[in-house]
């Protein structure tokens, strides 16, 4: 039986989501989960930004779809709060002693009571080892594209 127009779930906020989405920036994907499991999610809850959630109101169970976000929209701005400094020592007990770090680069730490990680792009690499790291969201402050494909609308 082929659920008629008028019955296929359509995403609002409490909606419980099976869905494949991809988040890119300019320098390329930051989470695609198209060629793994599909995530599970809930709308309104803080899983997504708000800003994604947004482009999912509305879209029916079964959409693929892209949407372009300006700079900004998606994770809001770089936050200069979010840059600090490592110390080399800090970075050797969480890492490899002997790793060297570039411009650019996302190293991911573990969170404090160690159940999770975040990501911090090195900035600056002074001459002692320490490190200047930004905390801000990998995609703060630049245009993301966000693609969803929606398995399952609850």
């Amino acid at each position: 039986m082929t659920a008629s127009p008028e019955s296929t779930p359509v995403v609002q906020p409490g909606s419980f989501l099976t869905l494949h989405y991809r988040l890119a920036g300019p320098a390329g994907d930051v989470i695609n989960t198209f060629e793994d499991k599909p995530a599970t999610l809930s709308v309104g809850t803080g899983e997504l930004s708000p800003a994604l959630e947004a482009c999912l109101i509305g879209l029916q169970e079964g959409a693929r779809q892209t949407f372009e976000l300006p700079a900004g929209e998606a994770f809001g701005e770089r936050n200069p709060d979010m840059q600090q400094w490592v110390a080399k020592k800090l970075l050797d007990e969480l890492g490899d002693p002997h790793e060297e770090y570039t411009l650019g680069d996302v190293v991911q730490f573990p969170t404090p009571d160690g159940q999770g990680q975040y990501a911090g792009v090195v900035l600056e690499v002074r001459g002692d080892g320490a490190v200047r790291f930004d905390f801000s969201h990998p995609l703060a402050g630049v245009p993301v594209t966000f693609e969803v494909q929606l398995i399952g609308v609850l």
